[in-house]
């Protein structure tokens, strides 16, 4: 008895390779002939890496553009203009000689701030009176603000500071006093983590395996969603089951408008004259449109999950080897400008690589439980658009409102962050992270199963295949 249950599990499992190769087999057939499909797999990640990393290629924000009104003209004036021009965070691109002529450069963007020094400035400094200077930031821009404000503030404390001084030194103070006397208690801060603030390193590092998560829903929402949409997702099941060695040929060559009401007859796989075959078929339409081609649309009932799940792990495994250079790609370009331990650096490519497996699923999960190609797509932009916003990377996690916490909690990029953040930028133990990891493993799994039982829920409804 146990010699028949062994054979029977090696049989089956024989059969679950079989269904993998066959299904990836007939997905490299849809890759090779539909420009889009290949190119949001291979093509799109690509150029997105490139052209986020380009953006950011300008890793320091520097050289604002603020504007000047010195009505005072005097030395100490003169000075502060000049101190305003050198710091690194601004640039005096223009004086003004009223507030009507700054505030319409203002609203132009011509400049993001307005410093503006009163009448008899320096006057009032030399005599230890209030002497106030006026700063008119463009604050819709809140980072160009932040920077805009830090910089004046830095400049004028100087200023201020050094003015101070020189009158306590006139007044007969000595100058040792006088360093104590002006600042008594002094601040020394440490930047742990990325001290140089590198935008490359706070926002592109982790804006790129955002980009990735949403184009890994997206190409699981069509994966399946085309099957679907097509008519087709019963002879998927009929090839890769071993029932039929025959695809539509259509399938790879005719517009998606025309698969619905088209019957042709059926291209065997891997047949030399296959190509040929289908090119002629496109080229004509009475073929192509032939009354007496078999109709497909039949039930499925009698399904094996787990020739269902190897099914879609071939369906999925060109995307997920195409992601899984794309995501070293994106990794390696986060460790050339902070270099971290190469346990980090594994720990994080396992836990995105996890985290496009769960993309994938999720993206087929929606379009399965929806029977709509449309339906899965835009909710898969729903999702994974706007996570970054909620993953507490630009806004702080703490200050999220308790119901919005939800779904943020939810979202699978917010987990991924985390650890991204935690390794790759502030070196944190790995122990700390390696909940995350099972996480992200205990939902892949769970995700997978729901597909397949969605799938053969699917097989078995045709009056629900065909919806946009």
């Amino acid at each position: 008895m146990s010699r028949s249950n062994s054979r029977l599990k090696s049989l089956s499992q024989h059969s679950a390779w079989i269904a993998f190769f066959r299904s990836a087999n007939y997905e490299r057939q849809i890759l090779t002939h539909n420009r889009w499909d290949f190119s949001l797999v291979f093509w799109i990640p690509l150029l997105v890496l490139c052209l986020v990393w380009w953006i950011f290629s300008r890793s320091h924000i520097v050289d604002l553009p603020i504007g000047v009104i010195n009505e005072d003209n005097g030395h100490v004036a003169s000075t502060l203009v000049q101190y305003l021009d050198t710091s690194p965070d601004l640039e005096v691109v223009a004086r003004f000689n009223s507030p009507a002529e700054a505030k319409k450069a203002l609203l132009e963007r011509q400049v993001y701030g307005i410093v503006i020094i009163p009448r008899d400035f320096n006057q009032n400094l030399l005599s230890a009176k209030p002497a106030p200077v006026v700063l008119q930031v463009n604050a819709q821009f809140g980072t160009h603000s932040g920077i805009i404000q830090r910089g004046v503030q830095a400049v004028v404390g100087t200023i201020s500071a050094g003015a101070e001084m020189q009158r306590l030194v006139r007044q007969g103070t000595a100058p040792s006093q006088v360093a104590a006397t002006y600042s008594p208690i002094t601040i020394q801060r440490i930047s742990l983590f990325n001290p140089s603030t590198d935008y490359q390193l706070f926002l592109a590092s982790t804006i790129l395996p955002s980009l990735l998560h949403i184009l890994a829903m997206i190409i699981g929402a069509t994966t399946v969603g085309r099957e679907l949409r097509d008519h087709k997702i019963d002879l998927w099941y009929r090839y890769i089951n071993q029932n039929t060695d025959k695809l539509p040929s259509y399938y790879l060559t005719v517009q998606p408008e025309d698969r619905i009401t088209a019957n042709p007859p059926e291209l065997t796989l891997n047949s030399p004259s296959a190509l040929s075959d289908a090119n002629s078929m496109a080229s004509d339409p009475n073929l192509a449109h032939s009354p007496t081609a078999p109709v497909h649309d039949k039930a499925i009932t009698s399904t094996s999950l787990l020739t269902l799940i190897a099914g879609l792990n071939g369906k999925l495994i060109w995307p997920m080897l195409a992601f899984t250079l794309w995501s070293a790609v994106a990794l390696n370009l986060s460790y050339r400008i902070n270099p971290v331990s190469l346990s980090a650096w594994a720990l994080s490519y396992i836990c995105l690589l996890l985290l496009m497996m769960v993309s994938f699923w999720l993206g087929a999960i929606i379009t399965l439980a929806t029977f709509s190609l449309r339906i899965g797509l835009s909710a898969t932009g729903f999702i994974s658009a706007p996570s970054f916003a909620f993953a507490g990377v630009t806004f702080p996690y703490i200050a999220i409102n308790d119901s919005a916490k939800y779904w943020t909690d939810i979202l699978p990029l917010t987990h991924y962050l985390k650890l991204h953040i935690d390794q790759l930028q502030m070196g944190a133990p790995l122990a700390l992270s390696f909940p995350i990891v099972y996480g992200f493993i205990v939902a892949t799994v769970i995700m997978l199963l729901l597909t397949a039982l969605l799938t053969k829920r699917a097989l078995a409804r045709p009056d629900r295949w065909g919806a946009r």
